[in-house]
């Protein structure tokens, strides 16, 4: 229960709890953002692993003249699209039998089945899609290795989606993340990120539940 407590208080202050990383280790704020983010993409274990809040929290300080913008987006896009790209390597390795195998107590069955469904629907863009939607966005690229999907589509949606989604939320955090009303309300504003972030998935999930009832 403690770690619970302590990973959900690290998930709604980020902004003090990056705070403390940056003034702690300076320069290896930008090594410690890498790995978050490319662990989030990368491994299927990791799905919990605060992603978009996290990108607005950093393009915050960015605004602040903390960190830079620039050498944000640039490293945070090469680990996002690294991260994907290794996903797809370890489904692509694994293969179908991680549906028919027995239950690992570290890969998460159902939502590796959801991810499933909802590439099943959108194809290829899903890698796109997916990078604005927890857990989905984890094994999105899990599911197209598996699935053997052409690595030069999957590489140039997985550039794409990278590029936008580091974008979207750097620069979301730079140009908003210090007004006053927004500052001053930061845990309710990552809040609303997570709420809309998670969105999509719960809207789709109510769907697929109502489709089947019918």
């Amino acid at each position: 229960m403690e770690y619970i407590k302590t990973f959900i208080d690290i998930f709604m202050h980020l902004d003090k709890h990056l705070s403390v990383i940056i003034q702690n280790y300076g320069l290896w704020t930008y090594a410690i953002l890498f790995l978050i983010i490319f662990c989030e993409t990368g491994l299927v274990v990791t799905p919990f692993l605060p992603g978009d809040s996290l990108l607005f929290a950093a393009g915050a300080f960015a605004g602040l003249g903390v960190l830079d913008v620039t050498l944000l987006c640039v490293l945070l896009s090469i680990a996002a699209i690294l991260g994907d790209t290794v996903n797809y390597a370890a489904g692509h390795i694994v293969g179908p039998r991680v549906f028919s195998g027995e239950k690992s107590r570290f890969l998460n069955r159902e939502h590796l089945v959801k991810t499933h469904a909802f590439y099943e629907k959108y194809g290829g863009k899903t890698i796109i899609i997916a990078r604005f939607m927890p857990i989905i966005r984890t094994f999105a690229p899990f599911v197209a290795g598996i699935g053997s999907m052409n690595y030069s589509r999957f590489i140039l949606f997985n550039i794409t989606g990278g590029l936008l989604w580091i974008g979207v939320f750097i620069i979301g955090g730079y140009i908003f993340g210090n007004i006053p009303l927004v500052k001053k309300n930061f845990t309710l504003v990552i809040m609303v990120i997570i709420i809309l972030s998670v969105m999509p998935g719960v809207i789709e999930y109510v769907r697929h539940r109502m489709r089947e009832k019918s």
